[in-house]
């Protein structure tokens, strides 16, 4: 029987993309069925980047890559947190993923990391609606970067219906933040903390299989 895991999560946040390996392992098991959640955490709120808070991201991004291997760019660095006074704002990227789910949906989770990559190795910007569509047709994604482009008011309904349903889903289970996953499984739906992600592949799956269990 398959195993349904809500994977709860914001594109511009630097654990989630640090957990990005283990997720798209985990979105390959046979036995794993697995759901996006964007929560929009970094949605909204007119949040700019100052040179404090490039400094605070910097650090902790650095932290975040000596434990899991990730690249944070020189390139991320400069031409991302060195633009102060620019957006940091999720709200394009997360769209973009809802757009692929509407249209591609098999190309959703690799389509979170290539927007991650674009930002952390690349150093692109993808809080803005023109980033995010150069992201998507790069990758031959030309149907949902039309479908963004078109400014669709039932994707943008879709888009919101899904982080309301993520924000609940966190309420329910106590999450205090992502990357979080809800298992869904015989015994009803039990959350798995976020760090259980940077353990390894197998300790990932028992973490999983407990909370299904």
């Amino acid at each position: 029987m398959s195993t349904t895991v809500t994977y709860m999560f914001d594109p511009l946040c630097g654990w989630c993309y640090g957990a990005s390996p283990a997720i798209l392992r985990l979105g390959q098991e046979a036995s794993i069925t697995l759901e996006l959640a964007p929560t929009g955490l970094f949605s909204g709120g007119g949040r700019v980047m100052s040179a404090d808070f490039a400094d605070y991201a910097w650090s902790n991004d650095v932290r975040i890559g000596k434990l899991t291997g990730q690249t944070f760019s020189e390139a991320y660095r400069n031409q991302v947190l060195g633009q102060h006074g620019t957006r940091f704002d999720s709200s394009a990227a997360s769209l973009a993923l809802t757009a692929v789910a509407h249209t591609t949906p098999a190309e959703e989770l690799n389509t979170l990391k290539l927007l991650q990559e674009a930002r952390y190795v690349n150093g692109l910007d993808i809080c803005t609606p023109q980033g995010v569509d150069g992201v998507l047709r790069a990758k031959g994604l030309t149907a949902a970067a039309d479908l963004l482009a078109r400014q669709d008011a039932d994707l943008q309904l879709q888009h919101d219906a899904r982080v309301q349903k993520a924000r609940r889903l966190m309420q329910a289970h106590g999450a205090q933040g992502v990357p979080a996953m809800v298992v869904h499984g015989a015994s009803g739906a039990r959350l798995v903390r976020g760090d259980a992600l940077y353990n390894g592949h197998d300790a990932l799956l028992a973490a999983i299989a407990g909370a299904a269990a």
